[in-house]
């Protein structure tokens, strides 16, 4: 499940991600992108457990897959004027994929709990998908040196932009767990405040430092150094930076199954 969950969102939020760069990027960083999610997705269904209850978030996952291959197999061919549309509706379903595997996961649960998985799983795949593709376009200024910096700056600040989101959603989670939730699952918020702070609690703390805190510093230094035009360099943070990503959103999804808290 966590190979599944944290493939998906990447997946899914480097589609996302795609809609805000600019097509001067070139079909083949389209291409090699949407091949990259295509990939990911694929290798993320091959680990669904199944199961009635997730029926709609595979089959959701399935067509997102199929929509992304034909704007895969399309892109620089035919249907060039739709690729935004087509790209569009592939990211629409992995959303709803996305919405119907938190709704699954957290039935049984309040409807607090069950809105901030959604909530979480949405924010967590912006976040993956925008330090990935950053990454890859600062990388392609070597592939078109001639590529202007501003579309680095842009989608940099979609980074930081989702990073900030993602942490005021870890907060809120987290405040939620051990003030807000009532007596029906009172249990529960003991145990995730017991969990934080014993021995087994270094995975929260380790998903804290380095899926929160490092992105923060290292995004910044991205930007400053995108604001020099130093592509190399910012391409160099952002390798480090998407590091730090992954690390803290694979624990995020560890996390979720062993405590049922949405980090």
């Amino acid at each position: 499940m966590i190979l599944l969950l944290f493939l998906a969102h990447l997946g899914v939020g480097i589609a996302f991600t795609l809609l805000f760069v600019s097509r001067e990027a070139g079909v083949k960083f389209f291409r090699f992108n949407a091949g990259l999610a295509a990939i990911l997705v694929a290798t993320a269904l091959a680990f669904s457990p199944g199961g009635e209850g997730r029926r709609v978030a595979f089959e959701a996952l399935v067509a997102f897959e199929a929509a992304l291959v034909f704007y895969w197999v399309t892109i620089g061919r035919a249907f060039t004027p739709f690729r935004q549309a087509i790209l569009a509706v592939a990211v629409i379903v992995g959303v709803v994929a996305l919405t119907s595997e938190a709704l699954a996961l957290s039935a049984g649960d309040t409807g607090t709990m069950r809105i901030l998985t959604v909530v979480s799983f949405l924010s967590s795949a912006a976040f993956l998908g925008g330090a990935c593709t950053a990454m890859i376009l600062g990388h392609w200024y070597l592939v078109i040196p001639s590529l202007e910096v501003g579309h680095l700056q842009s989608i940099v600040v979609f980074h930081v932009a989702s990073m900030v989101i993602r942490i005021v959603v870890v907060g809120t989670v987290v405040f939620a767990a051990l003030a807000l939730w009532g007596a029906g699952p009172a249990a529960g918020v003991v145990n995730f405040r017991r969990y934080i702070t014993s021995v087994d609690g270094i995975f929260f703390w380790q998903r804290v430092l380095f899926g929160l805190a490092g992105p923060a510093v290292l995004s910044y230094l991205t930007w400053e150094t995108a604001k020099i035009r130093s592509t190399q360099s910012a391409t160099g943070i952002l390798y480090v930076d998407f590091f730090t990503v992954v690390v803290g959103e694979v624990l995020a999804k560890y996390l979720l199954l062993a405590t049922r808290v949405p980090l």
